[in-house]
């Protein structure tokens, strides 16, 4: 008999370290901010959606969307049980709403709007590192980093993260103070394309790298960066923000043909 899908995402929680180890959650610091931008992006769509922006943005969406809706009894024990064990009232909303939010989709799809999937960019985020927690200042301490959540109007005009491909969100991780260039070069094969680079300080120490054919971070070779960012922009590489970049890495390790 095949799973059903708010066992499959209960699953999937009971498998996160929420106070992960530190080298593990600190070489994973840029994609996770990247999920945590993309979830209070989705979020906040979902909020405006359903009229639920003073619950924004760490909710569960189900009651919102049907007050009436109900887990079936074994799922809804299975997950109180779970969610006891669970630390912070913000994890254990957005848990309970990752689970609630399956079954409603599994059981009655068109119910959903037309709207990305609101809960995987943060159970992503909570598979690779565990928790966060609100500092004095009411930002978020993502372990590594910390984050301003902003307002959901201003969530609504981030830009969208395209991929959630675990090898795209690896491929964004790296030890060390990283920035992002994109370098447009001329192929006979595809015309102008979008080389990526990116520069790592750690220690530093600095360390160029161009994202290679291999799908993999390589020396940047003859196009290390210059010494200074007026140097770099007089060289026609393009700043890039994590999004942007991950976007040239999704794009980069999907096959030709095949849908983004």
């Amino acid at each position: 008999m095949t799973e059903r899908a708010a066992s499959v995402m209960l699953n999937r929680l009971r498998a996160v370290q929420w106070v992960g180890d530190w080298d593990h959650v600190l070489a994973r610091v840029v994609s996770r901010r990247v999920l945590m931008r993309e979830y209070l992006r989705r979020a906040a769509l979902w909020a405006q959606e359903y009229a639920a922006e003073s619950a924004w943005p760490f909710f569960d969406v189900t009651p919102y969307m049907d007050p009436g809706f109900r887990l079936p009894p074994a799922t809804a024990a299975e997950l109180e049980a779970y969610l006891s064990r669970v630390p912070g009232s913000e994890l254990r909303e957005t848990c309970a709403g990752a689970v609630r939010l399956a079954d409603v989709r599994e059981r009655n799809p068109a119910a959903l709007p037309d709207l990305p999937d609101l809960y995987e960019p943060l159970v992503l985020f909570y598979e690779r590192g565990g928790e966060f927690v609100r500092d004095d200042a009411g930002g978020l301490d993502l372990t590594g980093v910390s984050f301003r959540p902003g307002t959901p109007q201003g969530n609504l005009s981030t830009p969208p993260l395209l991929s959630l491909d675990e090898a795209v969100l690896d491929a964004l991780d790296a030890r060390g103070r990283v920035s992002y260039y994109a370098h447009y070069a001329h192929c006979a094969a595809d015309g102008d394309r979008a080389l990526l680079v990116r520069r790592r300080v750690v220690r530093g120490e600095r360390h160029d790298e161009l994202f290679g054919p291999d799908l993999n971070w390589e020396p940047a070779g003859r196009l290390r960066l210059p010494d200074t960012e007026e140097a770099i922009k007089g060289a026609g590489l393009v700043p890039l923000d994590e999004t942007a970049a991950a976007e040239l890495i999704s794009g980069a390790t999907t096959p030709r043909g095949a849908p983004s």
